[in-house]
């Protein structure tokens, strides 16, 4: 096998995989139309409990399917506080994944045929061995910590359990440096505990909604967008600051079209509001705080006329909105987001968000932030991992407070030019399509190829897979077990996955997969179970309950056994931050010779002719991953590129006009993408879903739709407190003619 250069390669062109297994012979016709419910009578049909695998809220849910083995609908389990019994788009589209003709179907190995490299097909033996075979190799040359995983999403517990009894904790996934990693930090530094996922957000009884960059409603967490709705209906007042007039915005009493990259002074000048027209929760702050003299200090000069001109947001309407929290107080939320990656001070505006909330006294409080309670679930036994002689943590050095796996430094660790104390020779990946959800693709493929071993595993032929030694064809959610879902909510609760059918074609669960891999790695100590099933059985009966209870009920809540969900008046509460109180001012940050308080950074404007680019979420797509579901496609299929009028009055354009785009560092789109010409974008930016423009033939109905945000991220911020990588400096502008000089698909 060749390792020096590894080549993309097109799946779809090689017809692999072609001949399915049990249930493969059907249309995706005729597989739409027998999944219909139209006048369905579901009280004939077996029932399955399962959670949601298409994002990470994670509805529990249940899998209804007929005599003949044929998944016909997914829907919420009522006593579920995820849902309520309600799934949203993708979760009712869950099944398309099941039904999909273009997963991968088989396992496949590269090979080299006639001077080129391509895949053939093979049995799960035979690539199960070849892995096992290259992982002792590894070991062997370089340590077991030299073989990373990268992972996102159920899957990958089970190989994180593979990789450490293997002796590599060099684990990381994209979710911290390329999501909500800066909120965690900043929450941490602030009270001494992050918001969790789902967020600790008491949105259904706020009588005040801030949200800054949030686009609830698009990125539809289901719980969050029903107590939002609710919320409307008992007339919640909605502060919504972006450039964009978002779905959530268009709901909103205020609306603040805010100049992207300046979040933070807005924030400066509402705290210099709530301090010196004293609306701050003075009770709240003089028991539960320390610093607000530095903070009182440090905001005097950030007044709502310094914020104007830049923010473009007047004085007049920063005071009334600082006044409208402080009215809700301490029934007021200032959301901490989710996707906070921007600018690369993301954890101080993290911070800021943080503070903010502290001044209206909503930390504890009923309409701001409840504590959640979570039921532990029991380890299976087990012997002890053996101890690494590095972690991927040990990657950060430069990044003092990143306790956990970056991904980009483990994808830089893989690189032999880059300096770096570690060296990372392979790689698995399991349900991320690396380069398409990570910055900087150029490093990304710099590290592939000079990678000995990649293994990639997922269940479709996503971009990441053309770059694999070996790929393993995951199963869908819907045809497996997995780990005991554990929720901290108002009340804590479990839910169950289990299989509602077979997997089709030659798939297999994740943790088969790992079992199997233990089992050749001589690891078996650490997998003592014939199917995750008694592992799962185990943990419940440890638990009160037991797997054929849950089968029936699906969903187990539990009464709290700890605090009480709000602080009471008067409570003395101990944060667990060094001075246990809730810290305006940080020594930790000082110590470590960062900025105490929040600081405002100017930051890079878009060049002439040039539109700072954001992106966002459709309510029925999961990043890339769920482009190329059918019914989900099917409710959208492509993206659209929105441009102010004033902007397209200079181009010429006209609405659904086909345009390219090139970024400043002169990285143009793959593919076309379609104009949208509204008022509801500001004239110095411009907008797109994220997750279109694949390149990969194999996903049929993906393939060339829309053009990629991701493609355009060439230029990262990173943040110098945990590692995060901002990915909204990037600026675009646009080309009328295919640069590409290519037929179009």
């Amino acid at each position: 096998m060749k390792t020096t250069r590894r080549e993309f390669i097109k799946v779809s062109s090689l017809g692999l995989g072609s001949v399915a297994l049990a249930g493969g012979g059907f249309s995706l016709y005729k597989l739409f139309e027998e999944s219909s419910h139209r006048g369905l009578d579901i009280s004939k049909l077996k029932r399955y409990p399962t959670y949601c695998d298409v994002c990470f809220w994670k509805c529990a849910g249940w899998t209804y399917v007929d005599d003949n083995n044929k998944v016909k609908k997914v829907t919420g389990n009522e006593s579920d506080m995820h849902c309520r019994g309600r799934l949203c788009p993708r979760g009712t589209g869950g099944l398309g994944m099941y039904y999909d003709e273009d997963r991968l179907k088989t396992p496949l190995i590269r090979i080299k045929e006639g001077g080129k490299q391509t895949f053939r097909e093979a049995s799960w033996e035979e690539a199960l061995d070849l892995i096992a075979t290259k992982m002792k190799e590894i070991k062997s040359k370089y340590g077991a910590e030299s073989f990373a995983l990268l992972k996102h999403g159920t899957p990958g517990k089970h190989f994180e359990h593979l990789f450490k009894a293997f002796g590599s904790d060099t684990i990381a996934e994209p979710a911290f440096a390329q999501c909500r990693g800066p909120r965690a930090v900043g929450f941490k530094l602030t009270y001494g505990a992050a918001v969790g996922s789902p967020e600790t957000t008491d949105i259904r009884d706020s009588k005040c909604l801030v949200l800054i960059g949030s686009h609830i409603g698009e990125n539809m967490h289901n719980s969050q967008v029903q107590e939002v709705s609710d919320a409307i209906d008992k007339g919640i007042s909605i502060i919504t600051v972006d450039p964009r007039l978002s779905t959530i915005a268009n709901k909103s009493k205020y609306w603040l079209p805010i100049r992207p990259a300046t979040d933070m002074a807005l924030l400066l000048a509402w705290m210099h509001v709530l301090i010196y027209e004293e609306l701050y929760d003075k009770k709240y702050i003089n028991k539960h705080s320390i610093g607000f003299d530095q903070l009182k200090e440090h905001v005097r000069k950030f007044t709502p006329e310094w914020a104007y001109p830049i923010t473009d947001i007047k004085p007049k309407l920063i005071r009334e909105t600082a006044r409208e929290m402080a009215k809700a107080s301490p029934s007021v939320l200032v959301h901490p987001g989710r996707h906070v990656t921007w600018y690369g001070d993301d954890t101080q505006r993290s911070r800021a968000i943080a503070i903010l909330n502290a001044l209206l006294g909503s930390w504890g409080k009923r309409g701001g932030f409840y504590f959640s309670e979570k039921i532990k679930v029991p380890k299976y036994p087990h012997p002890h991992y053996p101890k690494p002689k590095w972690k991927a943590k040990d990657l950060n050095e430069q990044f003092p407070f990143a306790k956990t796996g970056i991904t980009t430094e483990v994808i830089k660790a893989s690189v032999p030019e880059e300096k770096s104390k570690y060296k990372v020779k392979a790689w698995m990946v399991a349900g991320t399509n690396l380069t398409q959800s990570v910055p900087n693709k150029k490093m990304t493929l710099k590290a592939i190829e000079s990678l000995e071993f990649l293994v990639v595993v997922d269940l479709m032929p996503m971009e990441i897979t053309g770059y694999a030694d070996v790929i393993l064809p995951e199963c869908s959610y819907l045809e497996r077990y997995d780990m005991i879902r554990s929720s901290g909510w108002r009340t804590p609760s479990i839910a169950l996955r289990m299989p509602a059918v077979e997997p089709r074609f030659d798939s297999k669960p994740a943790w088969w997969m790992a079992k199997q891999l233990g089992d050749r790695l001589g690891l078996g100590e650490y997998f003592k179970y014939n199917d995750y099933s008694e592992v799962i059985d185990w943990q419940l009966k440890k638990m009160g309950t037991s797997l054929e209870e849950m089968k029936h009920i699906g969903v187990m809540n539990f009464n709290r056994r700890g605090r009480d969900l709000y602080l009471k008046e008067g409570e003395d509460y101990k944060f667990k931050t060094p001075s246990g109180k809730i810290e305006l001012y940080s020594k930790q940050l000082e110590k470590m010779g960062f900025d105490p308080m929040p600081v405002y950074e100017i930051h890079n404007k878009p060049p002439k002719n040039y539109y700072r680019l954001i992106y966002g979420r459709a309510p029925m797509h999961t990043f890339s991953k769920t482009i190329n579901n059918p019914y989900l496609n099917d409710l959208k299929d492509t993206n659209s590129l929105w441009i102010n009028p004033s902007v397209a009055k200079i181009w010429g354009l006209k609405y659904g006009q086909k345009v390219w785009i090139k970024n400043q560092d002169g990285k143009i789109s793959d593919f076309p993408i379609k104009v949208r010409i509204t008022e509801r974008i500001r004239w110095d930016s411009v907008y797109m879903v994220h997750g279109f423009g694949h390149n990969n033939k194999k996903l049929t109905r993906a393939y060339g739709k829309g053009a990629s945000d991701s493609e355009m991220v060439t230029k990262v911020l990173i943040d110098p407190l945990m590692g995060g990588t901002g990915l909204r400096g990037n600026f675009v502008t646009l080309l009328l003619e295919n640069p590409n000089k290519i037929v179009e698909s």
